[in-house]
């Protein structure tokens, strides 16, 4: 199991053990898509516990208090792996743990996936940058998976309909890819 000591807070693998905190991983995601900037969607309690079961997620903790959280997922036949739901509570926000954070997921996406490319979808320039320096590069929506699945999850985002009357080619959010083959 891989982890890192952020300013005394832990990164690492999510595990069973850590199912306890799905409630406020999502809470704390539902939060912060009440800001219109944010570009993040809900997710249920149940859908982070199926991501943390499966051992998808990477989760910060200080002691036992959940400070930060994402998940990966594959999709098209694990060509891609979204790292997605990348949330920081608020008072441990400026410590470097979504850097952290992202760091891990991109570890596990080639851990898991090693052959796949790995992508996001982010309104927030710290995370763009945090992609960036991981190797990531900003493409267009066609250069990211077409599973039609991919897209419904972006359904309780504010800027859904925006996507939709775009014809899921272009929304607020930057699609960024990192591409193996590229390395």
């Amino acid at each position: 199991m891989s982890e890192v000591i952020v300013n005394g807070i832990t990164v690492l693998f999510a595990g069973q053990e850590h199912l306890k905190y799905a409630k406020d991983v999502s809470y704390t995601i539902e939060e912060a898509t009440k800001d219109k900037n944010s570009g993040l969607a809900k997710r249920t309690v149940e859908y982070i516990s199926e991501k943390i079961a499966a051992g998808k997620g990477i989760i910060a903790l200080d002691g036992d208090k959940f400070a930060g959280f994402c998940y990966i997922e594959s999709w098209e036949h694990n060509w891609f792996v979204a790292n997605s739901g990348l949330i920081v509570r608020p008072e441990y926000r400026g410590m470097g743990l979504a850097k952290a954070i992202k760091k891990q997921a991109y570890e596990l996406s080639r851990l898991k996936f090693p052959g796949a490319k790995i992508f996001g979808l982010t309104t927030s320039p710290a995370v763009r940058r945090i992609n960036e320096s991981l190797g990531y590069k900003s493409v267009p929506y066609r250069e990211i998976t077409t599973d039609i699945n991919f897209w419904k999850g972006c359904v309780s985002c504010v800027h859904y309909e925006t996507l939709c009357r775009n014809g899921f080619e272009d929304c607020y959010c930057t699609g960024m890819v990192f591409d193996p083959d590229e390395k």
